[in-house]
């Protein structure tokens, strides 16, 4: 019990972050899947195929659209819930960077859909939900997850910089390590 304990405590986090970020990620779900299913089968709450959407025969345009609108949902969460901690860089900066990266994460899911839908011929709401929703979505958060933490919503550098620092335990100590330079300001 004391390692998962310890283990905890070491990553505890990254376990918050990884949770608050799956928790907005579902709120950017339920906002794409009804809008997506609504557009292709004229259908918001995924219960069946139950007919033909506006976009019926444009999956990958329904797809955009619906990752559109719950990228901006998730840009939101993200920014000041699930990473409000860590450095802000600029809104016009972070957010151009967000969506850039959520389009990576939309080409992922797209893929999906689009090899399900043009090479596998499957055209039903189950097959493009699975496709689009489970296996893209699936593949595209992950790659998220590591993009969002990595690039748009960095640590500050100065505390990760000191979090890698020794701090001397005594004045004696100090005077040991001096070299007689200026401390940097940054």
């Amino acid at each position: 019990m004391k390692l998962v304990t310890t283990l905890y405590r070491q990553f505890q986090h990254l376990v918050h972050e990884v949770a608050k970020f799956g928790l907005v990620g579902l709120l950017g779900l339920v906002v794409d899947l009804p809008i997506y299913n609504w557009l292709v089968f004229n259908n918001p709450l995924v219960l069946a195929d139950s007919g033909v959407g506006m976009l019926h025969h444009k999956p990958l345009t329904a797809k955009l659209i619906s990752t559109t609108v719950a990228t901006i949902v998730t840009y939101f969460g993200n920014r000041y819930w699930t990473w409000r901690h860590r450095e802000r860089s600029g809104l016009h900066r972070e957010y151009v960077l967000f969506f850039v990266l959520n389009g990576i994460g939309l080409l992922i899911a797209a893929g999906c859909l689009a090899f399900s839908r043009y090479v596998l011929d499957l055209h039903s709401w189950l097959s493009d939900n699975i496709a689009a929703n489970f296996i893209g979505l699936g593949l595209g958060t992950l790659f998220r997850f590591w993009s969002y933490r990595k690039f748009v919503f960095r640590e500050e550098i100065a505390l990760d910089e000191a979090e890698h620092t020794p701090t001397p335990d005594s004045p004696a100590e100090l005077d040991g390590e001096s070299t007689g330079d200026l401390p940097a300001v940054r």
